[in-house]
């Protein structure tokens, strides 16, 4: 059955010419062929536009979209989505690796259970000067549930999402920048189950310009909106999430953000 149902592949790229090709790259080396490839240009002013261009005539799979204004990731996620064809969603991000099985092992998931609505996988992370950690996320659903009002239960770079599960819960909520990933996995979570291939599936690229670094406090304070959003919507945190999340409040305004994320990595990869 995986053999005919259709991906829809996502990359939503701003100034991204430097490692465009390589994650396009890493897509078109997949050995899960059955695809259709948005790749939508949210107003770059480099060469990114001409790259896609260039790609999208020798492959027919590609889709090439534009903003002449930047308009977000939410906001053109959600145009992405509404031009979809697929059975699956799947993100790509612009600066980011696919392993080549990576689409084979999740559509083999995602066909053989199908209570699940959203299924990530492992993410290894890498900069200039080579590969680093691995974020290992749990398999399971209950696992996965227990933490969410502290951890994401999937890792977006690495998601591959049902589109009947997305016709029920909604698209990407604007208002919560930066978080916008999380509201939407809860409210996945209210229709289907989650779920983590447990080996790595996405090599992360970790750079100076990363969106999550120079915007971490407003991706905080988001962060704690959401989860406050859901505390009572199909969702009970416990004692403990409520100390997580004030300690983490406390924290936006006390540490700087590179210390932050290194102790959050710690935490993190302590309870994977």
């Amino acid at each position: 059955m995986s053999q005919h149902a259709l991906i829809t592949i996502i990359t939503i790229v701003l100034n991204g010419e430097k490692f465009l090709k390589n994650a396009i790259d890493s897509i078109l080396a997949q050995s899960y062929q059955s695809f259709e490839y948005i790749i939508w240009d949210d107003g770059s002013t480099d060469h990114t536009w001409q790259i896609i261009q260039d790609y999208a005539q020798k492959d027919n799979r590609i889709k090439p979209f534009r903003n002449t204004n930047n308009q977000g990731i939410p906001k053109t996620r959600n145009l992405a989505i509404q031009k979809s064809n697929g059975k699956y969603i799947v993100w790509q991000d612009a600066d980011d690796i696919s392993v080549p099985e990576r689409l084979q092992i999740q559509i083999d998931f995602m066909e053989k259970n199908p209570e699940v609505g959203i299924c990530g996988g492992w993410l290894h992370f890498f900069d200039e000067s080579g590969y680093k950690s691995i974020r290992k996320y749990k398999p399971d659903d209950k696992s996965l549930r227990k933490k969410i009002f502290r951890y994401s239960p999937v890792a977006q770079p690495a998601a591959i999402i049902r589109s009947n599960i997305l016709a029920q819960t909604g698209l990407f909520n604007e208002r919560f920048q930066l978080a916008e990933d999380l509201d939407l996995s809860f409210r996945i979570g209210r229709q289907a189950l989650f779920a983590n291939i447990q080996d790595v599936l996405v090599n992360y690229r970790e750079s100076a310009s990363s969106i999550t670094k120079n915007y971490l406090r407003l991706a905080e304070l988001n962060t704690l909106k959401v989860r406050y959003h859901y505390r009572n919507k199909g969702y009970k945190p416990t004692l403990i999430d409520w100390l997580y999340n004030l300690l983490q409040l406390t924290s936006v305004y006390l540490i700087p953000p590179g210390v932050k994320i290194n102790i959050f990595n710690k935490l993190r990869n302590s309870n994977s």
